[in-house]
């Protein structure tokens, strides 16, 4: 006796559902229409707006501001791909470290640097950090704001890390150092080839929160050649305080572009199918 294979029913109360769905979905992407028509619109409000010419205007006097771009064209990736390197670095080597040791209580140690990471770059924590900062002579420096990002960040980096270690088997190790292998040489030859995928979860993570830290550089930073395009997003207010739209619309572009060609590149080379090592 055979069965008939069974087409599930489409119930009004999924396509009230479905249709819901679409209504949120619309409501919370109206604000990309601002964000799509205002850089090209030369009276952009609040709202909305078709314009009806495009004009490359706003872009032009973006352009013309050397701070604003100093700070996007240099200033910002200096503090993102310094806060990177250092931070995907450092918490590779110590995950490979808490992952291969038998330190008691390794997992407690790492959830506890967590925790105390989540008030490092805080705002009750900038008084100390600034105080730090000030005594060690790095105020006003990039290095300055990269060490305190790196404080930050290294903590969840490290426990992200510690995952892709884990699942790459000791076994490789194991014969390597049977060979003679020393441990910096199976890290660099064995370890790191499978734990990329890690590497690049971790750096990609660090640079989108350091390319849009706001609050360490404006504190940490006193000349305006050194802030960064997170910061200088002031240039385009009027002695008024009053914000100029269009030329804010038209940074925000330019602002938002490196990020989202990072993105777009990394989605079409790998496709964002990441797997913590080799399972064994």
């Amino acid at each position: 006796m055979t069965t008939r294979s069974r087409k599930p029913r489409v119930t009004f109360r999924f396509m009230l559902g479905t249709l819901l769905a679409y209504v949120i979905a619309i409501i919370f992407l109206l604000p990309l229409l601002w964000f799509i028509f205002a850089p090209f619109n030369d009276h952009a409000v609040l709202s909305a707006s078709i314009p009806a010419s495009l004009s490359l205007s706003n872009f032009g006097e973006v352009l013309d501001s050397d701070i604003a771009m100093r700070g996007l064209l240099i200033n910002s990736p200096i503090i993102g791909i310094g806060t990177m390197l250092i931070t995907t670095a450092v918490a590779a080597l110590a995950a490979f470290g808490l992952s291969r040791s038998r330190l008691p209580g390794r997992q407690m140690w790492t959830y506890v640097l967590i925790l105390f990471s989540s008030v490092v770059v805080g705002t009750a924590s900038m008084v100390p950090i600034f105080r730090l900062i000030f005594e060690i002579g790095l105020i006003n420096t990039h290095i300055g704001v990269i060490l305190v990002m790196v404080g930050g960040m290294l903590p969840s980096a490290i426990f992200i890390m510690q995952d892709f270690v884990d699942g790459v088997p000791s076994s490789y190790e194991e014969a390597a150092m049977v060979m003679g292998a020393s441990p910096l040489r199976i890290f660099k030859d064995i370890t790191f080839p499978l734990i990329r995928p890690g590497l690049m979860v971790v750096g990609i993570w660090v640079l989108i929160n350091a390319w849009g830290a706001f609050l360490t550089p404006y504190l940490l930073l006193r000349s305006p050649d050194l802030l960064p395009a997170s910061v200088t997003f002031y240039r385009f207010y009027d002695e008024e305080g009053s914000p100029q739209i269009t030329l804010i619309a038209a940074y925000a572009v330019l602002y938002t572009l490196p990020v989202l060609v990072m993105y777009l590149i990394i989605n079409w080379r790998y496709g964002f199918r990441f797997f913590g090592g080799i399972k064994s």
